[in-house]
């Protein structure tokens, strides 16, 4: 299967049904961008506009009307070919285990999730949503199929399937004087209140040493052990926080928020990993999730990247 082909199709119809990039992308929990580029390398490749660009929105053209009717044609007669497939190779029945961060529960992984009950409904889930140690420790132990943690620790006993260096900066809300900033320093942030992350989440590690190596701090500041919070008491502007982009993720995703990288020397990304046991015979419908997850994480590799430039 042509995963890139399938994943336009998705991109393709969610933009049809809507008639919006944005409502597309709230959809699919991906950015706007990624939807526009989509879209943009299909009209390009073909030759021929498939949407008409209107003040309300996009309507279909002729062409994407053609196209429309003949993807939801193959994705059924497509989906009548992976059953087949599934009773060759057994996966008429089973159950997935994984684990991930809190911080993935409203994220891509719901994409993966949705994309799994779409090709194969009758698979059960079970999944732990824990910290990255409690994470690492289930899959040592052999208790989860696989699991997606930030900063692996005890490489020997973890494989690494993919990862995703994820930039650290301050989240802000959208009309914030910051928000229009190229390039963020800690010293442009001395006027406002600062939301501090409290342990044990693993970005308040980062952010003690980034305020102690500067000797900075906060005269106006709220600590908080819980990202959402954290999130809405943004969203009010109450405040800016020091976090990772993966933590805004999905309030990055529907233009909720808005992210800028720190600018300071010794202060290096998280990594966030796709993990499993090196012994652990993983089944094939965990595969197949796992695979899906991996073009995820692709994905997000390509957002941040113009972080590193």
């Amino acid at each position: 299967m042509n995963m890139t082909f399938s994943r336009f199709s998705d991109y393709f119809i969610a933009v049809a049904k809507t008639g919006s990039l944005r409502k597309a992308a709230d959809q699919l929990y991906i950015s706007v961008s990624a939807v526009h580029r989509q879209i943009a390398l299909a009209e390009e490749e073909f030759g021929i506009n498939l949407f008409e660009r209107l003040p309300n929105g996009l309507k279909l053209t002729l062409a994407g009307e053609m196209l429309y009717a003949d993807l939801i044609k193959w994705q059924k007669e497509f989906q009548q070919t992976r059953n087949r497939f599934d009773e060759i190779q057994g996966l008429s029945r089973g159950t997935i285990d994984c684990g991930m961060i809190s911080a993935l529960s409203d994220g891509f992984v719901l994409n993966s999730i949705q994309y799994m009950y779409d090709n194969y409904p009758w698979i059960n889930f079970n999944f732990h949503v824990q910290d990255s140690e409690t994470v690492s420790n289930l899959i040592m132990d052999a208790e989860i199929d696989f699991g997606i943690l930030l900063n692996p620790k005890g490489h020997h006993q973890l494989d690494v399937l993919s990862f995703v260096e994820i930039p650290i900066g301050f989240v802000l809300p959208q009309e914030h004087p910051l928000a229009q900033m190229d390039k963020i320093y800690l010293s442009d942030t001395l006027s406002y209140k600062h939301l501090i992350p409290g342990a044990p989440l693993i970005i308040h590690d980062y952010a003690q040493t980034l305020y102690k190596h500067h000797k900075f701090a906060p005269q106006h500041h709220l600590g908080c052990n819980d990202i959402r919070m954290m999130m809405s008491l943004i969203q009010k502007n109450l405040g800016i926080g020091l976090l990772s982009y993966i933590d805004a993720y999905p309030y990055l995703a529907k233009e909720q928020v808005v992210f800028k990288p720190i600018r300071e020397k010794g202060l290096y990304p998280l990594t966030l990993a796709l993990c499993v046991a090196p012994k652990r015979q993983i089944s094939r419908v965990s595969q197949i999730m796992i695979k899906h997850i991996i073009e995820q994480m692709e994905q997000l590799k390509l957002e941040v990247s113009q972080f590193h430039q």
